[in-house]
């Protein structure tokens, strides 16, 4: 990690750990406590959670290198697409993918070209090595702690719509990610009964 990414990385861990360590204090005034956290930390992002369907059968099945191999051919054919889409990956967890992007509307086309690309990938390939690809998108304020971790109810929300509610091809946004959201020509939302904790409502796109 270059020297300059360390440092700015790290000093935001440090002083969000400070602030924690000072909120636990007795008598600790919680609320201004938040309010600085927030001014520290606070921003305004759309998140776009990834998901591969069926994944942990596969493992069990296959075993710990077709995991390995599944895992390779999802960033070889993802991470160009979040590059080309202004989007900035903060992590991998396993088989899924957290990208951030500064407006949802590039975080909604970036999913749109995955399920494009994991599309055309499968068509030539066996079940057992297709890329099924599930998303979930969130928007609006949340803490983001350098370039290691990002905190918030539609964070929270676009994971469980990622990895536990949309099934294979399909993109999941909360409400507040429509709501900012201008959807592409040919697509369009319809509500789902599955709301995650955190969002208000949520929706699957139609494409």
């Amino acid at each position: 990690m270059p020297f300059i990414t360390h440092v700015a990385t790290q000093a935001s861990a440090d002083r969000l750990e400070k602030l924690i360590a000072e909120r636990l204090l007795p008598g600790a005034d919680k609320a201004a406590i938040d309010r600085r956290i927030w001014r520290l930390f606070g921003e305004t992002w759309a998140v776009l959670y990834t998901d591969l369907a069926g994944f942990s059968r596969n493992v069990a099945e296959f075993g710990i290198v077709h995991f390995l191999q599944t895992i390779y051919e999802s960033h070889r054919l993802l991470v160009p697409i979040i590059e080309r889409g202004n989007g900035i990956l903060l992590k991998t967890e396993g088989d899924s993918l957290i990208v951030m992007f500064r407006h949802v509307n590039d975080a909604l086309r970036c999913a749109l070209a995955m399920q494009a690309t994991t599309h055309e990938y499968n068509t030539t390939r066996p079940d057992a090595e297709k890329v099924l690809l599930c998303a979930g998108i969130g928007y609006g304020e949340m803490l983001r702690i350098g370039d290691t971790d990002v905190f918030g109810a539609e964070v929270n929300a676009a994971c469980k719509l990622g990895e536990d509610i949309a099934k294979s091809g399909e993109i999941l946004m909360t409400g507040a990610a429509l709501a900012s959201a201008r959807l592409p020509d040919g697509t369009a939302a319809e509500p789902i009964d599955d709301v995650p904790p955190g969002a208000s409502s949520a929706v699957r796109l139609k494409y």
